[in-house]
């Protein structure tokens, strides 16, 4: 475990009195005694040392091969088996709670590296439902069986151009790594640039997604990841830009990935391509309308002039990385596992944890080719059916206190 930030409680050695002009001594009274508080630096943690490095063969690395491009796989998502209570994936569960109403829950007790199919099958209808799901302390869901489990979902994505373990047979597993000696990278994005759903590029991006921390900062040592629901993106919009995105779609291009690859001099296994993708697609699982959209990939969109489709880019950019009831922040510890659905959501790492090491494994499965079904429905016309939530009102004619 990563050092805390309290470190251990010491009583001083030596008794602290009293000013005599405060406090009378009674006779016969003996010294009083005060215990040290924990001792607090603000905005300073611990940085954990890594001699014999127990996950060095996961480290990264760039082997220079080259893979030919992807062609279209058959998928079926394994969610659509799932139960819709999810009995069977938390029939051990000790405690499960959502985040907020639109994304991200966190389940206790449940063992990815011992799941039946049955749990697997409920597990993506879960991650499908809620964008994203967080286990702790998994210290036992080892890198074979984190593919194993991808593999449960489907074909397993390889990344193109970063970096994969120094573990031979492992091109499938993408390494996110950062440590002591790291240039701090932060002044090279806008933050709006640093939201991405992973590869949108590719025909068939991934659906269920998994990151495991190796190590990482300690509690209050920044490093955190934020995940953004692209079902509550859609449903932030209005029913007029809705109807309006559903009839449009956008080209995502891995040339810019590509490019940063050849400028370090590092080698692209796999040829850089641009997709086309509708604007809006629907969950195979859930029947539900997300914007599919990232800043970090979207170049243009089809079909109207530049200056509208700069536009639009622009406004959903600011959707995502500012309307903060779509967005979830997780805080890591060592061990923890975030599974989220690539297919409806978007994420964002957070800068500031130098001087600490921060290394994670990924492993990605290819889902379906994107699509838009305009009978679906959406999340949040859902959740207002099924609880008899008030509707929400989108047209600004209602007046409404400001709550903080």
């Amino acid at each position: 475990m990563a050092p805390s930030l309290e470190e251990p409680i010491h009583s001083l050695e030596e008794p602290i009195h009293a000013p005599a002009s405060l406090v009378k001594p009674l006779a016969g009274a003996l010294p009083l005694k005060v215990a040290a508080a924990v001792k607090y630096e603000p905005g300073r943690t611990v940085t954990e040392a890594h001699e014999n490095y127990e996950h060095d063969d996961l480290r990264p690395c760039f082997p220079d091969i080259h893979w030919g491009p992807l062609e279209e796989l058959p998928y079926h998502d394994k969610g659509t088996f799932g139960d819709p209570e999810f009995r069977n994936l938390l029939s051990s569960a000790t405690e499960v709670f959502d985040y907020n109403p639109k994304i991200g829950t966190e389940v206790h007790g449940v063992r990815l590296a011992h799941l039946s199919n049955a749990q697997k099958n409920d597990l993506a209808r879960l991650i499908a439902t809620r964008g994203v799901v967080f286990f702790r302390d998994q210290d036992d869901f080892d890198i074979e069986a984190q593919r194993e489990l991808g593999k449960h979902f489907g074909t397993l994505h390889k990344h193109a151009t970063t970096s994969v373990p120094k573990k031979a047979g492992l091109e499938d597993v993408h390494v996110v790594y950062a440590d002591e000696k790291s240039a701090d990278q932060r002044a090279m994005f806008t933050p709006t640039f640093l939201w991405h759903s992973d590869v949108t590029y590719e025909i068939q991006p991934p659906s269920y997604t998994s990151l495991k921390l190796l190590s990482g900062p300690p509690r209050g040592g920044g490093g955190d990841t934020l995940w953004a629901s692209q079902y509550a993106a859609y449903d932030s919009l209005s029913p007029f830009m809705q109807k309006y995105l559903e009839s449009l779609s956008a080209l995502h291009s891995a040339e810019m990935q590509a490019q940063g690859s050849y400028d370090m001099g590092r080698p692209v296994r796999r040829d850089p391509v641009i997709t086309k993708h509708p604007l809006i697609r629907t969950h195979p699982v859930t029947g539900w309308k997300s914007l599919f959209f990232n800043p970090g990939f979207v170049t243009k969109i089809v079909g109207i002039p530049k200056t509208e489709s700069d536009a639009i880019i622009r406004y959903l950019n600011e959707v995502i990385a500012t309307t903060q009831e779509l967005h979830v922040r997780f805080q890591w510890r060592k061990n923890d596992v975030a599974f989220w659905d690539n297919r409806i959501s978007n994420h964002s790492a957070s800068y500031g944890f130098a001087p600490h090491r921060r290394h994670a494994v990924r492993v990605a499965t290819h889902g379906e080719r994107p699509q838009f079904d305009p009978t679906g429905t959406s999340q949040e016309e859902d959740l207002i059916a099924r609880y008899g939530l008030p509707a929400i009102n989108k047209d600004g004619s209602k007046q409404s206190n400001y709550n903080d």
